[in-house]
């Protein structure tokens, strides 16, 4: 009998966990645990670093978000797909009650490049992000989906290409497109 490799394990116990199997979810989490945490390290790090979510409380939240979830897993691209659309989630309710609690809300205009990477203003960037992300969707679905997976996801552009059921060579085009809109988008002066 061949022994499933951990991908395979992952989808198998997933599936198992949509099927209504619990203990399936108890055998699952060990096995995905590290990699939600690299998530949210990736995630995480584009935030100041005095930031009050660390990267465990932000797996934990995005732990109770997957085990309250109504969806049909169909593999582990499926389930790192929804944990980075949750992660991201996470992240801008965070900075947003991060924002309202402190004096002068206003937003400033900053570069994509500061609001995903480096930055004291990294709550009021990721906001940013999320709205220039949202604008994106509303006018191309699948490249705001690309950012999700490959920035918020840490996903590979095999993977990326798994998920959203394109070829890498598309990742890499639409990716090139997707960044080149969210510059525009997030540069200053833009309106």
């Amino acid at each position: 009998m061949e022994v499933p490799s951990d991908r395979q394990l992952v989808t198998q116990l997933l599936q198992q966990w949509s099927g209504g199997n619990k203990q399936a979810l108890d055998e699952l989490m060990p096995l995905v645990y590290e990699q939600l945490r690299k998530l949210a390290s990736n995630c995480l790090r584009s935030e100041h670093p005095d930031h009050t979510l660390p990267a465990t409380a932000l797996v934990n939240e995005a732990y109770m978000r997957l085990v309250s979830a109504n969806v049909t897993w169909q593999d582990r691209v499926h389930f790192f797909a929804v944990s980075a659309r949750m992660l991201r989630r996470i992240l801008v309710d965070h900075a947003k009650s991060h924002n309202r609690q402190k004096r002068g809300g206003e937003f400033q205009k900053i570069t994509l490049d500061e609001a995903v990477f480096v930055g004291p203003q990294a709550d009021r960037g990721i906001v940013e992000v999320d709205e220039a992300l949202n604008r994106l969707a509303a006018h191309d679905q699948r490249k705001s989906e690309l950012i999700e997976l490959l920035f918020f996801g840490g996903m590979t552009y095999d993977e990326a290409a798994a998920a959203l059921k394109i070829s890498p060579a598309t990742v890499h085009r639409e990716l090139t497109l997707a960044k080149a809109w969210l510059y525009r988008e997030l540069s200053p002066g833009a309106s």
